[in-house]
């Protein structure tokens, strides 16, 4: 299945390194290195899923995911990060994160997360 994805980080690198995962498999990729412009693409751009990175500088990760789900209450957001703390995972959940990829990626972890992602819902009752 492929999607429109829009990778939210501050840092090139990781941004990259998920596009060269998710475009081989034919998804469409879009980036934000920042929360304001992740919403506004978001807002344009009508993304399938988000790819979202909770440390950034300016706006927070989390604050980003609570501002999509006012947005869109059924935004599919993945949270990525380096923090694998419990209690980082329920907060991530209980805004609204359909999943937590931990940072450094690995290419089975990210497609194997995405693609039950883009799964959830599709079964034309949303």
């Amino acid at each position: 299945m492929m999607a429109k994805i829009l990778v939210v980080d501050d840092s090139g690198m990781s941004r990259r390194s998920l596009r060269k995962i998710l475009e081989p498999t034919g998804h469409q990729i879009f980036e934000a290195q920042d929360g304001i412009s992740a919403l506004e693409c978001y807002f344009i751009d009508k993304p399938d899923l988000v790819l979202l990175d909770l440390t950034m500088s300016g706006m927070y990760g989390i604050d980003v995911l609570i501002k999509l789900r006012e947005m869109d209450p059924a935004a599919k957001v993945i949270v990525a990060s380096a923090d694998i703390q419990s209690s980082t995972r329920e907060m991530v959940q209980s805004s609204g994160a359909r999943a937590f990829i931990s940072k450094p990626f690995t290419v089975d972890q990210v497609l194997n997360t995405v693609n039950l992602v883009l799964e959830e819902d599709n079964d034309g009752t949303d």
